[in-house]
């Protein structure tokens, strides 16, 4: 087998991974296959945090639009959804024997620890899968952001960016045949050209950090592990040559 290219990496994967094709909420097959996939890593012994979006349950930047809820609280809403997510995943794991720990931006000390950096190192270091909640616990800051944020704190090698597709195309490939994949872009490109794979702000956040992203399909069975090891379909996004 060859040599893991990452030692330690963050997943950041949207509330919608969580739930069945076209459906909102939890659902246990697609837990079971995000654990499953997670596992695959951690047995290379990899250090592996987690961003987990709200989406699939409240998406606080619409919920505001059609109801008197100011769009301040329907943020905070969507925090709490991406803790509910957080230990969802958590249960999960340690049901096929992964070690956890969930840090929550917000305090929420009866299901998860508050985040603290140096722990969350110290648990990564100790073979545990760390889940980081409710974002930055600030409104109007995704967790794309989020989760570049504490990809820099932790020191991660790469940040994973979990889609639907394998990378990165010239069109949307749902619906155009001819699209094809990008295998790498720049940070630069990737501003610059308004890409929309993850919020400007997030993008920036790594290329300051010099975390390189890595666009992959999670659905696709093993991929998050051949990515791990340098053999993994998906688009790398990074400062270029």
């Amino acid at each position: 087998m060859p040599e893991p290219k990452y030692r330690r990496i963050l997943l950041k994967i949207s509330g919608e991974g969580l739930c069945a094709a076209d459906q909102s909420g939890i659902d246990g097959t697609a837990l079971l296959a995000l654990a499953e996939q997670l596992k695959l890593v951690v047995d290379l012994g990899i250090e592996i945090c987690v961003v987990v979006g709200g989406g699939n349950i409240v998406r606080g930047s619409v919920i505001a639009k059609d109801s008197p809820i100011e769009e301040t609280t329907g943020h905070y809403m969507g925090m709490l959804a991406t803790v509910i997510n957080a230990i969802a995943v958590q249960d999960t794991l340690e049901s096929i024997g992964v070690p956890t720990r969930v840090q929550s931006a917000l305090a929420i000390d009866r299901v998860c620890e508050k985040f603290i950096r140096r722990r969350a190192i110290r648990h990564l270091e100790k073979g545990r899968v760390v889940i980081f909640a409710a974002g930055t616990g600030n409104p109007f800051v995704t967790t794309d952001t989020g989760a570049a944020l504490r990809a820099a704190e932790v020191r991660a090698d790469v940040l994973l960016k979990a889609t639907k597709v394998d990378g990165v195309f010239t069109a949307d490939p749902v619906t155009n045949p001819d699209a094809t994949r990008l295998e790498h872009l720049t940070f630069n490109e990737v501003i610059d050209k308004r890409l929309g794979i993850m919020d400007v702000s997030a993008v920036d956040l790594c290329q300051r950090s010099g975390i390189p992203i890595f666009v992959l399909n999670l659905r696709r069975e093993g991929n998050m592990r051949d990515v791990v090891l340098g053999k993994g379909i998906g688009t790398l996004i990074d400062g270029g040559a």
